[in-house]
């Protein structure tokens, strides 16, 4: 099937939100990382997201590079001719943009999507991420308010953070304080702000204790029912059920559980970056020790080209990734639930 149109992206969400389950959003960073999480996503019979961050597009521009734009276009080229040959819905979306970095990665791109959506196309990307975790709440929303009109008219949907998410990825920051935790307070100013989808849909990553990185399982100290709350004081405020689709970050470490419990207080979206990073590379080290002297030219040897051929480890890696992407699907509640069943 061909990448969502934004009326299939917006029913996919919709779907996820009336059956209590999540998307699975895959950071990639090459074609075989987008084909490992096509090849998930095919494999569960769950319809996904993929997704680029700013240092993943600048990679994909080239090393040398380093042109988030470029990357990011010519990823969504390939990813639009090659997501035809898997039988489930894909969107595609950028992940964390921060302030200094708007003015070279979404904000251009919205205005390529708009220049497409003019002559009758598709837009480039179907979502982005304004990251404002850094800046304080009322600036995060009155860029987020912007960028939401921009992107309602180049009929993509925007992702914004309200909160911090801790740890680090992609250079971006966040300290491990009271600020992991969003307030109902901040739910209330963020529908003020961007209103509940009259001005554009949105989806919001509220925080709750959610760190970036590498943790074993009950190390990271969630407290989902905080998303419960900001839901429920927003609709009652608004007449509106669940009013935020909610993304979830930063759930490497998270128990099941915790993640269930987000998916019945309205997370549609959950961010998968650390653990398919690791299980990619896991399938290239398994390769490389399973065929350790052809793949190095020992004592003057030769070695066999066949083991070191990018090919041979590729696929090991693909598919250890997509057994992960799998996994998530599991977890989310998403396995089968494809709309083109």
């Amino acid at each position: 099937m061909p990448i969502a149109t934004p009326e299939a992206y917006a029913a996919m969400l919709d779907r996820a939100k009336e059956g209590a389950f999540a998307y699975p959003a895959i950071n990639v960073t090459s074609s075989q990382t987008l084909h490992a999480a096509l090849r998930g996503f095919a494999e569960a019979e769950s319809d996904g997201i993929v997704q680029v961050s700013t240092g993943g597009a600048e990679f994909l521009s080239g090393a040398t590079v380093k042109d988030m734009v470029t990357g990011a276009a010519a990823f969504a080229a390939y990813a639009r001719e090659v997501a035809k040959s898997y039988p489930v819905n894909v969107a595609l979306h950028t992940d964390h943009c921060p302030k200094d970095k708007l003015d070279k990665f979404v904000r251009p791109l919205l205005e390529l999507s708009r220049e497409r959506v003019a002559r009758g196309e598709e837009p480039l990307f179907q979502s982005h991420m304004w990251d404002g975790s850094a800046v304080p709440v009322a600036e995060n929303l009155e860029i987020a308010k912007e960028l939401l009109a921009k992107a309602a008219d180049a009929h993509v949907i925007l992702e914004i953070e309200v909160g911090v998410v801790g740890g680090e990825e992609d250079g971006i920051v966040g300290a491990i304080d009271d600020k992991l935790y969003t307030t109902v307070e901040d739910g209330l100013a963020t529908a003020e702000a961007l209103g509940t989808g009259e001005h554009g849909r949105y989806m919001t990553a509220l925080t709750f204790g959610n760190v970036h990185g590498v943790y074993k399982p009950g190390n990271v100290k969630l407290r989902p029912e905080i998303l419960k709350e900001i839901q429920e004081a927003v609709g009652a405020k608004y007449g509106k059920d669940k009013p935020f689709d909610l993304v979830f970050h930063g759930g490497s470490g998270s128990l099941l559980e915790e993640i269930r419990a987000a998916l019945d207080y309205g997370v549609v979206k959950m961010n998968i970056d650390t653990d398919t990073q690791y299980a990619f590379t896991r399938g290239i080290v398994d390769h490389i020790f399973k065929n350790y002297e052809g793949v190095l030219k020992i004592d003057g040897e030769v070695g066999d080209k066949k083991v070191y051929d990018p090919r041979a480890y590729g696929k090991s890696a693909e598919a250890s990734m997509a057994r992960r992407v799998v996994e998530a699907a599991e977890h989310l509640r998403s396995t089968g639930t494809t709309m083109g069943k």
